[in-house]
């Protein structure tokens, strides 16, 4: 049997981030990922003040700052009446970055590329969790779809919203907001023209946007009330563009029709938003013994914040904070009950962050879609964009921690390898 002192489910933004905070503070993780290479399903997020004060925690946000562009203000336009508000993304922290999007592919290359090599293991497929005791200390024990069998000192599931790992704790299910989201990314060679803001539309049922990544591409989305289940959502990235463009987006500005029409197929997608109840994370397991959650394993959200990545980049600084901690005090990673008391730390420490942020998204994105009359609309209208909008995006401000210097002598580094 294989052994680890840190296996990691899941090879998304809050694998490679926990497994780069973990390197930071002297530990070695090895990265299971049932896909055969790093996952880009999604083409592009955006990222908020929280992600990027995380980002330059784990040393990698540099590499993207050049590259993307900032984005200081959002404008809502409300479709049916044509009024229009502005949103400022300024934050109190002038240091840091306020919002940009960026692809998700190059985020997962910047975390990837600081990880040792081998730290990955691409097509590795998880197919059951067991506790071992040995010496009175609790172990991990990973079967693999192919046989192999791995015993880790610790169990980190990162393997999103369907994981094996928060299932295996006894987390319940993730369940259906309601709604539907189809995405893309638009590319215009010569240049689309757009300043640096993000564009949002509201209607009835609806909500739909675009931000720039840089000047020759695009991210838009679209957030819908369905009551499908999927039977009659088309799977070719042509005709959903089509049904967007011809149904969904039909009464939106040109402007946004053109973002659609200049989609590169490869990057549409359309998808059921699901999440976890914010009770079932707050009175739920998130971690038992060895093994803990994080990123959409602990917290799947909506996407009417776009904190679902910037979470989970939290998730990986305050774990790796309190893995850190650990082994200052013991010059190693020890297994057993010291090691699942860090797990517990970081579970209570992000519980109610997170189930807030669940809350609010989901919040956030009912009072802008629902259709149920005028009232709706009047605390729609004159009472979330003015007053409460500004209050839910508040939440981004928000400081995971500095990761701990751990002593790295030849010695404890033999202890910790």
């Amino acid at each position: 049997m294989e052994e680890a002192d840190v296996v990691i489910v899941g090879a998304g933004i809050a694998g490679l981030a926990a497994a780069l905070a973990l390197k930071i503070v002297g530990v070695r993780a090895l990265v299971l990922e049932r896909g055969e290479g790093l996952r880009t399903t999604g083409a592009a997020l955006g990222l908020s003040i929280n992600a990027w004060v995380a980002l330059d925690v784990l040393g990698v946000g540099h590499k993207l700052t050049a590259i993307y562009a900032s984005c200081s203000k959002a404008i809502l336009t409300n479709v049916e009446n044509r009024s229009i508000q502005e949103v400022s993304f300024a934050t109190s922290d002038k240091r840091a970055r306020e919002f940009s999007a960026v692809h998700r592919k190059a985020l997962l290359e910047a975390l990837a590329e600081d990880l040792p090599s081998g730290t990955i293991r691409f097509s590795s497929k998880v197919k059951s969790i067991e506790n071992q005791s040995q010496e009175g200390s609790e172990f991990a024990v990973i079967r693999m779809d192919n046989g192999a069998s791995i015993k880790a000192k610790a169990l980190i599931g990162c393997d999103g919203v369907h994981s094996v790992v928060a299932r295996w704790l006894g987390l319940r299910p993730a369940v259906d907001a309601g709604r539907w989201a189809v995405r893309g990314l638009a590319l215009f060679p010569e240049g689309h023209g757009q300043n640096p803001v993000m564009r949002q539309f509201v209607s009835a049922g609806q909500r739909a946007g675009f931000v720039p990544l840089n000047d020759k591409e695009l991210y838009w989305f679209l957030t819908y009330v369905f009551s499908s289940k999927g039977e009659d959502i088309p799977h070719d990235p042509e005709l959903i563009k089509r049904e967007v463009i011809d149904h969904l987006a039909k009464d939106l500005p040109p402007e946004y029709l053109s973002m659609v029409e200049h989609s590169e197929l490869s990057t549409v997608t359309w998808s059921e938003l699901l999440y976890r109840r914010p009770w079932d994370v707050i009175f739920g397991t998130l971690s038992k013994g060895s093994v803990t959650v994080a990123g959409d394993a602990m917290h799947a959200m909506t996407p009417d914040l776009g904190q679902g990545g910037c979470s989970a980049l939290e998730d990986a600084v305050v774990l790796g904070r309190h893995i850190g901690d650990l082994i200052i005090r013991n010059k190693r990673l020890v297994a057993g009950d010291q090691l699942a008391e860090a797990f517990r730390r970081y579970a209570n420490e992000r519980r109610w962050r997170v189930a807030g942020l669940i809350t609010a998204s989901y919040l956030s994105g009912w009072v802008q879609v629902n259709n149920s009359g005028w009232l709706m609309k009047f605390l729609r209208d004159m009472v979330f964009y003015k007053f409460l909008y500004k209050v839910v995006l508040s939440f981004r401000e928000y400081d995971c921690g500095k990761l701990p210097t751990v002593l790295k002598s030849e010695k404890n580094q033999r202890k910790i390898d």
